[in-house]
């Protein structure tokens, strides 16, 4: 797992018990401090995990006295239906909305449901991970292939899409049950995954075929697929959300993660700021914060990877990453009859694969 070298020996920061506006911000920014002071608070719903997001939260919470987080840790489907359902009620909402399921966040900004600013940590980002000054891209977190370490010997393990599809048939037999991705009817991720990599490669379809003959187990969410291949149920995972992998491997050392070397789905959080939020100047801080060197470092330490080029973290090969980038091209693949078509190709392609036996 070359990509996930340790971290600790990079990751050292002091923060400031409660520092003021951040260096080389404007001074209109202590403004903007003392409005977030007066709302006292933030209500987010993110998909990060709680555990990971406490230090994150804590170290806000120095730099800014006062003010509080209401951290609401929720699946990405639930963070678009529960702020949705929010809206049609006009009830109190979350001020900040982050998720991974990158498409929705667009469809919600596209919408109308986001309001626009310029933070001041923009030059820092790439231009991929920031839209119409409304979606931010908090981090940048790579795919990747989750197997048994006893199931998959060192010397079979795959480096490539290619090299996947070749392991799966020539064990087609020994493999059969004992493969999982996402499924992409009940997944926004797993969904957003896989049509990504149709985007990328024609190969796609044939690597999709070589999993289906495999009579694969299709997951909703990533921790049971980790369960299943630490314990032996599962040999291989396919397009994972690599942070939850990694963390995951860190302790578990029946767990190997690899990112493909021919291309590398790298996939971001993605947050704005709602509309109608009830506290604006807190969660501005907020997301300053999150898109700080701070923040960015800090989540590091929970492999929620950088987005920002000037935190020190795991990198991908420049030619071997391919970030999803945050924009209107997202909201392709949510048109109804598109995706009604995308979902059944797929049941083909499980079908057809199955046959294949």
């Amino acid at each position: 797992m070359r990509f996930a070298i340790l971290l600790s020996a990079w990751l050292f920061l002091a923060i400031p018990a409660g520092a003021q506006r951040p260096t080389g911000y404007p001074r209109s920014y202590d403004a903007l401090i003392e409005a977030a002071r007066a709302e006292r608070g933030v209500r987010v719903y993110g998909n990060a995990d709680a555990a990971a997001m406490a230090p994150v939260i804590a170290a806000f919470r120095r730099a800014y006295p006062g003010i509080a987080v209401d951290y609401r840790d929720l699946q990405s489907r639930d963070i678009y239906t529960r702020f949705m359902a929010d809206m049609r009620a006009g009830r109190p909402s979350a001020d900040l909305v982050w998720s991974s399921a990158m498409d929705l966040q667009v469809k919600l900004i596209n919408d109308g449901y986001a309001q626009a600013y310029l933070s001041p940590e923009k030059p820092a980002l790439p231009p991929v991970s920031v839209w119409k000054n409304m979606g931010y891209g908090v981090t940048a977190e790579p795919v990747a292939i989750v197997y048994n370490r006893r199931l998959i010997p060192a010397a079979q393990v795959p480096r490539t899409h290619e090299a996947l599809e070749r392991l799966l048939r020539a064990r087609r037999a020994a493999l059969i049950g004992k493969v999982v991705t996402y499924d992409p009817a009940r997944s926004d991720v797993g969904y957003l995954f896989l049509t990504e990599d149709f985007s990328i490669t024609r190969d796609t379809r044939s690597l999709m075929l070589a999993i289906a003959a495999t009579r694969p187990w299709l997951s909703r969410t990533t921790g049971p697929m980790l369960d299943a291949v630490a314990d032996g149920r599962v040999a291989i995972a396919y397009n994972v959300v690599g942070s939850y992998a990694l963390t995951r491997a860190r302790r578990d050392p029946r767990l190997g993660v690899v990112f493909t070397r021919d291309y590398n789905i790298v996939a971001s959080r993605v947050a704005f700021i709602a509309r109608d939020a009830r506290r604006p100047a807190a969660a501005r801080l907020f997301l300053d914060f999150l898109l700080s060197r701070t923040g960015q470092t800090l989540l590091t330490r929970e492999w929620l990877l950088p987005v920002r080029r000037d935190v020190r973290a795991p990198r991908l090969a420049p030619d071997q990453a391919r970030p999803i980038r945050v924009g209107p091209q997202l909201l392709v693949h949510l048109d109804t009859l598109k995706r009604r078509r995308f979902l059944a190709d797929w049941r083909s392609i499980l079908a057809e694969g199955a046959r294949s036996q």
